[in-house]
């Protein structure tokens, strides 16, 4: 059996008063944009993406272009190959590191991306808990695959019902983590979380969401995906495939590269690829939404097309300086 642990291990307390944050759905323009900022401000880019952190998975995850890190630095980017894993726990050690050390430069540390973990943990902090217990972990599995997601999930609220209220009902790989840390420590994961409860007013936030009408960003999804392939998406894939064999399980679940994994490994149509693409992408774009819902620290900035990425960052840069007269 598992001793359980008791002694709580290192938090991360919130970024949001170190840092100027732009998030928004995926192809929303936030990277345009926080170029311009940065340049207008004098500042650095932070990557809030779990993919860009993949070496080598530049295409599908839209990552800056060498181009764009010539005339900005980015950070955040390019921190391990696809064949390892990455977590929370990862990116947050490396942000503040980057932000301690933007603070000791007094430049501006600006935050941008739209991945809902590395957002909440940025805003909100993160209590990482305790560490895995494959063991563990590979027994609820097993359950699962016998009894099923629904079993699983009314084992979790048994448990703790918080956490099986917040979790996405299809979301295995969390409830198994919060079912773990509560038989580890003997406390609700949902309890050493209290700080995700603590909001702030957007107000007294430097915090930035990029919004559109769906049917203008759904548009625009389907021209990136397009684009992807134009610029040697499939070249990409088989690439990193060659040299890295199998993919880690989180880079291996992103959007993009999960269909076009399955479609290079099955032999099969490309165009029927790039179409499932296109809609999985559009569907992660309306989960992304329904997170920021969730986190009222954002003020929101409603766009059009043409975007003017120029004139939105002249604008942010202009609250800027109102919060911090006020």
């Amino acid at each position: 059996m598992t001793e359980r642990i008791n002694v709580k291990p290192e938090t991360f307390p919130p970024l949001v008063d170190r840092a100027i944050i732009i998030t928004g759905p995926t192809a929303s323009g936030k990277s345009a944009v926080a170029i311009e900022l940065a340049r207008l401000i004098g500042g650095e880019i932070l990557s809030l993406d779990s993919i860009a952190v993949y070496r080598g998975m530049d295409i599908g995850s839209a990552k800056p272009t060498r181009e764009d890190c010539a005339q900005i630095p980015h950070h955040l980017i390019d921190l391990v190959d696809p064949n390892d894993e990455f977590s929370v726990v990862c990116y947050l050690k490396a942000a503040h590191a980057i932000v301690d050390r933007l603070e000791a430069e007094r430049k501006p540390a600006i935050f941008v991306g739209g991945t809902p973990m590395f957002l909440k943990g940025v805003l909100r902090g993160f209590d990482p808990g305790p560490p895995a217990d494959e063991a563990f972990r590979h027994a609820v599995q097993q359950d699962v695959e016998r009894f099923g997601v629904d079993a699983l999930r009314k084992r979790l609220r048994q448990v703790d019902p918080l956490a099986a209220h917040r979790i996405d009902p299809g979301d295995v790989r969390r409830m198994i983590r919060a079912l773990e840390v509560a038989y580890q420590t003997g406390q609700p994961l949902s309890h050493r979380q209290l700080q995700f409860d603590e909001v702030r007013d957007a107000s007294s936030c430097n915090v930035f969401r990029l919004g559109w009408d769906r049917k203008v960003l759904h548009e625009r999804i389907n021209r990136r995906v397009e684009q992807m392939f134009a610029r040697g998406f499939v070249d990409e894939v088989r690439s990193l495939t060659k040299q890295y064999g199998v993919f880690s399980k989180t880079a291996a679940q992103a959007v993009g590269y999960r269909e076009l994994l399955e479609c290079l490994s099955q032999h099969g149509d490309l165009e029927t690829t790039k179409q499932e693409i296109a809609a999985h992408t559009r569907q992660m774009a309306r989960r992304q939404e329904t997170w920021f819902r969730s986190f009222r620290e954002l003020r929101s900035l409603q766009l059009n097309e043409p975007i003017d990425a120029c004139a939105i960052a002249a604008s942010i840069q202009t609250q800027l300086v109102a919060a911090s007269r006020s």
